[in-house]
């Protein structure tokens, strides 16, 4: 076995194809390869996602060992995305995977592409030391398809405290954009007008849930009967106030997650913050976060703009740590479109 530990990560739960090489925990190369394909239906198309997937999966992975200088016979081990995510998405990687670590007898390795979010924090880069989050921590992570705040004991150990009962923040970002005209995807977007928008102009109400968890449904829809109001008397409504309806929805959305995420801080009295996830790109959601832990004296963490949305990096690091414990997967890992953190 070699002496260095070198994972090679897969990435195929969605819309992005990537493929990222680590060796001993420092990111060597990170390919990532999107999808155009949806931009002219408002979303993610499964069968077509699925089928990006195989064109992209090889020149992805080729690439990334060409830029870490590493050839096949230098891996350690094959970690790959076994889920959540889209079933046919998924399968390419899954498959992808096993073939190749069964033709290099080497460990094949199931990551959830939630932890995976959550570990990114973990990645050093080459030349420089990044300073990590301290167990036990918490993090909130917010993507498309999923919003949840997570307890991190370790880095094989993490507790859903709370997480949406219905839609997730990201997803509730996408609906409205597409609400405004806006393209796909359009949650950044979003961020992007409201950096000159008045965020107090507009307002919402707060969804009633209890403990720490979140709903999105009953918001998408109240933002929906908002436009329609508004287009009633204006017909340009939207294109007149768009940055401040921008920036009025976000600022809302945002103070929800941190309403639940201060609440989880103070009852475990944790003040080692994180955010993870693709909505941690969003430059309000960061902003908030740095306030918040000048506020509280938390110690806050947010994720290079590189390892917020969808990527391998974050499934080889956590293939690193799940090969230093020796969790393996073996020929008859199946993907897991519903896998949960605790899995």
């Amino acid at each position: 076995m070699n002496k260095d530990n070198i994972i090679l990560g897969i990435e195929s739960s969605c819309d992005d194809t990537s493929a990222s090489i680590i060796k001993n925990g420092v990111v060597l190369s990170n390919v990532t390869a999107g999808q155009e394909v949806h931009e002219k239906y408002g979303g993610v198309v499964p069968e077509l996602a699925s089928r990006a997937h195989q064109q992209n999966i090889v020149p992805v992975i080729d690439l990334a060992l060409k830029n870490a200088k590493i050839e096949l016979k230098d891996l350690s081990a094959i970690a790959f995305t076994q889920g959540p995510g889209l079933l046919g998405s998924l399968l390419v990687g899954t498959s992808f995977a096993k073939s190749l670590s069964l033709g290099l007898n080497i460990p094949l390795i199931g990551v959830n592409h939630m932890k995976g979010h959550i570990l990114a924090h973990f990645i050093q880069e080459e030349g420089q030391e990044k300073t990590v989050p301290k167990f036990p921590f918490i993090c909130l992570t917010v993507s498309g398809g999923h919003t949840q705040i997570v307890k991190v004991l370790a880095p094989l150990k993490m507790e859903v405290l709370g997480e949406t009962i219905d839609d997730a923040a990201g997803e509730a970002f996408d609906k409205a954009a597409k609400l405004l005209g806006l393209p796909y995807p359009g949650g950044p977007l979003i961020d992007e007008y409201a950096k000159n928008g008045n965020s107090d102009k507009f307002s919402f109400t707060y969804p009633k849930t209890e403990g720490f968890s979140y709903s999105f449904s009953g918001l998408k829809t109240q933002f929906m009967n908002f436009l329609k109001k508004g287009l009633k008397t204006d017909d340009n409504f939207i294109t007149d106030n768009l940055e401040d309806i921008c920036a009025s929805y976000q600022k809302h959305i945002v103070n929800y997650l941190f309403q639940k995420l201060k609440k989880v801080a103070f009852s475990e009295n944790i003040n080692q913050i994180a955010i993870a996830g693709g909505v941690s790109a969003n430059s309000c959601l960061r902003a908030e976060l740095k306030r918040l832990g000048e506020k509280h004296a938390w110690n806050t963490f947010i994720p290079k703009f590189d390892y917020c949305t969808d990527n391998a990096g974050m499934i080889a690091i956590t293939g690193y740590y799940q090969f230093l414990e020796g969790d393996f997967s073996n020929q008859n890992a199946i993907p897991n479109a519903r896998m949960k953190v605790e899995e």
